[in-house]
C-alpha cells in the first residue's frame, strides 16, 4: 500500500510540473508575440525614404538584377560596371559610332566564322556549331503586353496632370523637366545614360548600408520641405481662384 501511495504522489507531481511548464511556455509565448507586436509597430512608424515599406532589395526588384546593383557578388557587379565603364569610353573618348561598332563586329564575326567553316573540310576538324537564334513568339507578346501598360500608365498620368487636378503633381512634374533640361544642355544622352547606370550601381548599396541614417536626414528635410510648401501654399497657392474653373466644368 506504501509502495502504491507513493507511485500516486509521483504521478501527481509529474502532472503538475507539465501543467507548469505548459503554463510557462504559454506565457513567454504571448510575451514574445506581444513584444513582437509591439517591435514591428515600432518599426513600422520608423520613416523610410519615398514611403519605403519593403527591404533595398526588393524595391529593386529581386533577384539578379537586384544582387548585381546591391553587390552580392562582386566579380559579376564589378565586371558589368566596367563594361559599361568600357563602353562610355569607346563612344564618347574614342570618338567611335555605335552603326560603325555594330558593323566591325559584324564583318570580324562573319568573316572568323566562313572561315573557319571551309577551313574545316582540308583541316579534318568539325565546323562551328552556329546556334539557331529564334523569338519566341509567347515571349514577345508579353513584353510587347508590359510595355503596352506600362505606356497607357505613362499617357494617363499625363493627361491627369495636363486636365489640372492635382497642383502639387503639376508642379513637381514641371519642375522635374526643367531639372532634366538643364542636365541635357549640359551632357549628351549616352553620358546621361551612363551616369545613371553608375548612379545604380552605388547609391542603392550605399544607402543599403546607412539607411537609418539616411532616412534620419531625410526625414528632417522632409518635414521642413511640408512647412516651405505649406507656406507657399497659404501665400499663392490658395489665392488662385478655383471657383470659375468649377463653374465652367458644371457647365
Amino acid at each position: 500500500m506504501a509502495e502504491h501511495e507513493g507511485q500516486r504522489e509521483s504521478a501527481a507531481e509529474s502532472l503538475v510540473d507539465k501543467i507548469t511548464e505548459k503554463i510557462s511556455v504559454h506565457d513567454s509565448s504571448s510575451s514574445s508575440d506581444s513584444d513582437n507586436e509591439k517591435f514591428d509597430a515600432v518599426k513600422s512608424k520608423i520613416f523610410r525614404l519615398f514611403g519605403r515599406e519593403k527591404p533595398v532589395h526588393k524595391v529593386l526588384g529581386g533577384g539578379k538584377p537586384a544582387d548585381v546593383f546591391l553587390w552580392r557578388d562582386t566579380k559579376i557587379s564589378a565586371g558589368v560596371l566596367g563594361g559599361a565603364t568600357a563602353v562610355w569610353a569607346l563612344f564618347e573618348l574614342l570618338g567611335y559610332h555605335l552603326i560603325t561598332l555594330v558593323c566591325h563586329l559584324s564583318i570580324l564575326s562573319l568573316a572568323v566564322l566562313f572561315l573557319w567553316s571551309n577551313a574545316s573540310n582540308f583541316l579534318n576538324k568539325p565546323p562551328p556549331k552556329i546556334p539557331e537564334v529564334v523569338l519566341p513568339e509567347k515571349c514577345v507578346r508579353e513584353v510587347a503586353s508590359v510595355l503596352r501598360i506600362e505606356i497607357n500608365q505613362g499617357f494617363a498620368v499625363l493627361r491627369d496632370i495636363a486636365s489640372g487636378r492635382d497642383l502639387k503633381k503639376f508642379l513637381a512634374v514641371i519642375a522635374g523637366l526643367w531639372v532634366l533640361s538643364l542636365i541635357g544642355s549640359c551632357i549628351n544622352f549616352l553620358t546621361l545614360l551612363y551616369i545613371s547606370f553608375v548612379l545604380l550601381h552605388t547609391v542603392p548599396v550605399l544607402y543599403e548600408k546607412h539607411e537609418d541614417q539616411v532616412d534620419a536626414y531625410s526625414e528632417k528635410a522632409w518635414i521642413e520641405i511640408k512647412k516651405q510648401y505649406s507656406v507657399f501654399d497659404e501665400k499663392y497657392l490658395s489665392k488662385i481662384p478655383k471657383g470659375a474653373l468649377k463653374g465652367e466644368k458644371k457647365d
